[in-house]
């Protein structure tokens, strides 16, 4: 039985043969079931708590309201994306190297070409029940000097809906995108997917802004594949939800190629952040590198596990993971947990965790000097993450996090100012 049920009249995206393997997706995902907390890829989570009759699919549309931390970067980008609560609001293009697909062949074969069916419940249901999915295509020999803003936002209290985007970048191609995720103060569900098919001696930065309610539960997937001489650059900001999960895949699948991974978050209230890392080296000569920074404060949680994968035919390769977080609270909670899969000699690679208060020696440099307590705090964790933040893709996302940050840092546990 299936734990979603469409709406009256169904949807109808695509052909019949993409139709086909939507139903495909949907009866592995109703075979599957929701996963347990007993499973390793879900261990330390609160998916027992998911609750998914409350939710409705659907597809209402809405408008755009707040643009957040993005807002501003409209003026400059070379597109402009609008999906709301299931429904494409507005497409503008300003780039010609540049195409937005939402249907065709080309379309349905890209769709599904980088996340394959039947490894995760989630992910397979979004391809069953996505309403509006878009494919975003660099032509070849392209250098896209203005990024492409994709807003992803959810308005409507008790829905549930899967956002679907993918991202195809020609050979020797060059380009931005960042995609916002949103939502005010609802109870809702969000389950995006986004694929990344980096093609040759390609060059793809890809920023993902999330900063939902407190109340959304949100699960999402992003799955890359990076050809040869191809680099990838994923960067993550996480500020909301009630449970925010994100699986990032990194997949070097041709020599020389290699993927950058970065993450901030910052935990409030009773906040869950749970990210689960993938570093898949497939070929020879192939690099990854990657540092997620996070803070927990009051009684929020964050997860962090990763893994890096060595194929026996990957020699040559260099792959670093490092996860730190910091904790602000007696009462906050972390886990990291990182993890080795090698099966060549040629290589070098390393992992690091570390989770802890702020440090002592710090703070007591700053306080000897005449900085108020409450200052020196917000002044260490700020420069905590500076260096994660120095490097994201676009300035002006990178000055409005670290602006929020600092009010989050100014914040009380029970969300008022000090």
């Amino acid at each position: 039985m299936s734990l979603f049920q469409l709406p009256s009249g169904g949807q109808s995206v695509g052909s019949l043969a993409f139709q086909e393997r939507r139903n495909s997706a949907r009866q592995k995902a109703d075979e599957a079931g929701l996963p347990s907390f007993e499973e390793e890829i879900w261990r330390y989570t609160p998916i027992a708590d998911l609750d998914v009759s409350k939710y409705q699919l659907g597809a209402p549309g809405g408008s755009m309201v707040d643009f957040g931390l993005t807002a501003g970067l409209d003026e400059e980008a070379a597109a402009v994306i609008h999906i709301v609560d299931g429904q494409v609001v507005s497409i503008s293009v300003h780039d010609e190297a540049v195409t937005v697909l939402t249907d065709g062949t080309e379309f349905e074969n890209l769709i599904g070409s980088v996340m394959q069916t039947g490894a995760d419940v989630f992910s397979d249901y979004n391809f069953a029940f996505c309403n509006a999915p878009i494919v975003i295509h660099i032509a070849s020999n392209a250098a896209i000097a203005d990024p492409v803003l994709i807003r992803q936002h959810t308005t409507t209290d008790g829905l549930a809906w899967f956002p679907r985007v993918l991202v195809h970048v020609g050979e020797n191609s060059e380009a931005t995108v960042v995609e916002h995720q949103t939502s005010p103060n609802i109870d809702a569900l969000v389950c995006p997917v986004t694929e990344l098919k980096v093609n040759q001696a390609g060059r793809l930065r890809y920023l993902t802004v999330q900063e939902h309610g407190p109340r959304i539960w949100q699960i999402a997937t992003q799955m890359a594949e990076i050809d040869r001489d191809a680099h990838l650059a994923v960067s993550q900001i996480a500020l909301g939800g009630e449970y925010a999960r994100a699986r990032i895949e990194t997949k070097m699948i041709g020599q020389g190629s290699s993927g950058n991974i970065s993450a901030v978050y910052f935990g409030r209230a009773n906040a869950q952040h749970d990210f689960r890392t993938f570093q898949r080296h497939n070929a020879p000569h192939t690099n990854s590198n990657l540092l997620f920074k996070g803070v927990v404060d009051d009684r929020s949680r964050a997860i962090y596990t990763g893994l890096i994968r060595i194929e026996p035919d990957a020699a040559g390769v260099n792959a670093y993971q490092t996860n730190r977080t910091l904790k602000l609270s007696d009462e906050a909670w972390a886990e990291s947990v990182p993890n080795l899969e090698i099966e060549n000699n040629d290589v070098r690679c390393s992992h690091a965790s570390a989770v802890g208060p702020i440090d002592q020696d710090q703070r007591f440099y700053l306080e000897s000097r005449g900085v108020p307590a409450e200052t020196a705090e917000a002044l260490i964790v700020r420069g905590f993450f500076g260096d994660v933040l120095d490097q994201l893709p676009v300035a002006a996302v990178s000055d409005a996090v670290n602006a929020r940050i600092g009010e989050l840092l100014a914040l009380d546990g029970q969300g008022q100012q000090t």
